[in-house]
């Protein structure tokens, strides 16, 4: 037993080992703790290494300041305190225009417009968009959201500006919504804020006073109208053209007909003159004479004249004989010629049908008496 068991036994202690303090004791606590602050780092650093990108999720991975898009969804891994993760949500979202989302109550400030004609109205919109580069709607801009309702707000007002009312509350809204998405899609991409347009609507159109609203509801009733007066006039339209068309191809033909007629009666008429012609280059005299004649018994149909000379031969002037008459219709007594339809004198063919003053003419009556 050493000097310090005996100083102890003397003083009245004991030690544990049964009175033999010389050998060394251990210190466990000190290597748990140590143990236990190891696992808590690590699951520290574990728990900041990984990360999780959900289905709807975009993420931008930054290491010392340069930013790097994270698409894949799914379990990633980064490294702690040097590496940071911003998440983006890339679902379809939306705001209001003209109106609050929350309450439904009137936002003036943004509603209230002027069309092309001066006049006010109040016009709602809701706008859908989602975020398409998580890179560039983080670091190209502060507040791309911000952003993106103004543009919004400026394509609105320029585009209803350049139209009229009536357009705004009834036939122009599609036509106008066409326009301020194309106008917006264009600003979006010289802006590039990395946010899509997915689409834009007009939520209610109206004018700002109730007098003016129900004069508006007015010309649209008498627009509806308009619409179905036009909408009967073509249904009569459809059925009464069939008929019309039968009617006019009659017509059509009947004036075909008319002409294949006139036709062949000019026809018939020149090869008719033709001849005559042919004939008085012969006899130009004879020729003329009894055109004359033929002429006066068509001016004078029914009347006959007979013309006696002094010898008191007679000849018949009207109505002319056929060339092939015999005696016993009408040829002169005298001996004649009556093969042209008068006398074969030929001063008297060249005086036409007028009478020498020994002559005198009687017509039926005088005969008849």
């Amino acid at each position: 037993m050493n000097g310090d068991s005996l100083r102890n036994k003397k003083n009245g202690f004991e030690t544990m080992d049964g009175g033999r303090s010389d050998i060394p004791r251990k210190n466990y606590g000190g290597k748990i703790v140590c143990i236990a602050a190891i696992l808590v780092a690590a699951v520290i650093l574990i728990m900041n290494s990984a990360y999780e990108i959900k289905e709807q999720e975009q993420a931008v991975l930054i290491t010392l300041g340069r930013a790097q898009a994270v698409t894949d969804p799914g379990l990633h891994f980064k490294i702690p305190f040097i590496q940071q993760v911003r998440k983006v949500n890339t679902t379809i979202q939306g705001f209001a225009i003209g109106y609050s989302t929350d309450d439904n109550v009137v936002n003036e400030d943004e509603s209230l417009m002027i069309t092309s004609d001066f006049n006010f109205i109040d016009v709602d919109f809701y706008v859908e968009y989602r975020y398409s580069d998580p890179v560039r709607a983080l670091y190209a801009s502060k507040n791309p959201l911000d952003i993106l309702r103004n543009i919004c707000q400026s394509c609105i007002r320029t585009i209803i500006g350049g139209y009229p009312v009536d357009d705004v509350l009834t036939t122009g809204k599609n036509e106008i919504l066409a326009a301020i998405r194309e106008k917006i899609l264009a600003e979006l991409e010289q802006q590039d804020i990395g946010i899509q347009l997915m689409n834009i609507t007009i939520q209610d159109a109206e004018p700002p006073t109730t007098e003016v609203m129900e004069a508006f509801k007015a010309v649209e009733t008498a627009k509806q109208g308009k619409e179905t007066a036009l909408n009967n006039a073509n249904k009569y339209r459809n059925e009464q053209l069939p008929s019309a068309q039968a009617r006019a191809d009659g017509i059509i033909k009947d004036a075909e007909a008319q002409k294949t007629e006139r036709i062949n009666e000019a026809t018939a008429q020149v090869a008719r003159f033709n001849a005559m012609y042919q004939e008085y280059i012969k006899n130009p005299a004879v020729t003329r004479q009894r055109m004359f004649y033929e002429a006066m018994e068509d001016v004078l149909p029914g009347l006959k004249v007979i013309i006696e000379s002094p010898g008191g031969s007679l000849q018949t002037i009207y109505p002319i004989e056929p060339f092939t008459a015999g005696s016993d219709n009408g040829s002169v007594e005298d001996g004649t010629d009556s093969s042209n339809g008068y006398g074969s004198n030929p001063d008297n063919s060249d005086r036409g049908a007028a009478p020498e003053n020994g002559n005198r003419t009687s017509s039926q009556d005088d005969q008849k008496d």
